[in-house]
């Protein structure tokens, strides 16, 4: 397969900016993939396509606030940080990206903060947007973490070209998520909410959680026109023993497993054992899916409406079949379906 596969056309009105007004109330667009069909629904039934011993299997990572403004030395200018990851605990190192990148070179001071208590040295150039910065503050590890979080915001994707509302601290965040250390939600987990949980777990729909702290490597965007040669940055991901447990038991008993989104499906596809059940695991993965592609653990996945070119569309093409995934794009676009973080949803059984 090669990038030219999978563009399309999408106009930008299909960008959602809001999320819908409930969680459980954006459209669902339900594939099939045996007979090729395709139904409209609402999310809420999506509860109608499980039963009993069902498996859902979720991602519980949670989003920091991870989008900082600091102004430059000496010249005052803005300057956007985005956190991306923690290097070094001890020294307070992180990788980050800047914007504008042209403005910060190596020795760069940063102030942040209306009292400027927080200040970040540049210490290495990364990649042409990256830096490493080495943050400065007079103050313990947990004291310097909750100056981050208080000068941090929600990091909404910058195509939402609106300014950040209430709203959005808690409707970025899925209703299950623990572990912080993502820099974007896993999306497809946004449309879940109290009520159709509880109604899932009622109807003995069992719920397994693992972490993929999802970074930036799953939106960068694709340079190469061989897919093959396309590397992933790496991920975070964590497979407890029980949630392999009981993804290992719905798989003896011909369950339906149903990875929640993109994040899911490459956590669990990382982890394959040789006889095709899933292992626990503790480390990091930069699994890149695309077609063709033998899926071994999910016969089922949610996910949102994906951009042309991204990994996101590639994972799903390969899952639900290159050409029906075509198809129902253009489906979408012509009924309007929402896009992207805050859009809709498509469900592929």
């Amino acid at each position: 397969m090669k990038l030219s596969d999978f563009n399309f056309e999408l106009p930008n009105i299909l960008l959602a900016q809001r999320p819908s007004p409930g969680r459980d109330e954006s459209r669902l667009m339900v594939l099939n993939r045996a007979d090729k069909t395709i139904k409209h629904q609402t999310f809420k039934d999506v509860i109608d396509y499980f039963d009993e011993g069902d498996l859902m299997v979720l991602n519980n990572t949670k989003v920091f606030p991870a989008r900082l403004f600091g102004n430059k030395e000496k010249t005052g200018a803005r300057i956007e940080v985005f956190l991306l990851r923690e290097l070094n605990e001890e020294q307070r190192l992180w990788d980050v990206l800047v914007d504008p990148a042209r403005k910060i070179r190596i020795g760069n001071k940063l102030y942040f903060g209306n009292d400027d208590s927080l200040v970040a040295e540049v210490i290495d150039n990364t990649t042409s947007r990256g830096r490493t910065l080495r943050f400065l503050y007079d103050g313990s590890y947990s004291e310097f973490r909750l100056k981050l979080k208080q000068l941090g915001q929600t990091p909404l994707p910058k195509y939402i070209n609106r300014p950040l509302e209430p709203e959005d601290e808690e409707r970025y965040q899925t209703i299950y998520a623990k572990h912080e250390g993502a820099v974007a939600a896993p999306t497809a987990g946004l449309h879940f909410s109290k009520h159709l949980i509880k109604k899932l777990q009622i109807k003995g729909v069992d719920l397994a959680e693992i972490t993929l702290h999802v970074g930036l490597g799953t939106f960068s965007s694709v340079e190469v026109e061989d897919l093959s040669k396309h590397k992933m940055d790496s991920e975070e991901l964590i497979i407890k023993q029980d949630a392999a447990d009981m993804v290992n038991s719905a798989l003896k008993n011909k369950k339906r497993i149903c990875a929640v989104g993109t994040t899911v499906m490459r956590g669990l596809e990382s982890s394959v054992s040789s006889m095709g059940t899933l292992n626990p695991y503790d480390g990091w993965t930069h699994k890149f899916l695309f077609p063709p592609h033998d899926f071994s653990i999910a016969n089922c996945m949610i996910s949102n409406f994906h951009t042309p070119k991204s990994t996101l569309l590639m994972m799903v093409s390969a899952f639900a079949d290159v050409d029906f995934i075509k198809e129902a794009y253009t489906e979408a676009i012509k009924k309007k379906y929402n896009f992207y973080s805050y859009g809709d949803a498509m469900l592929i059984i």
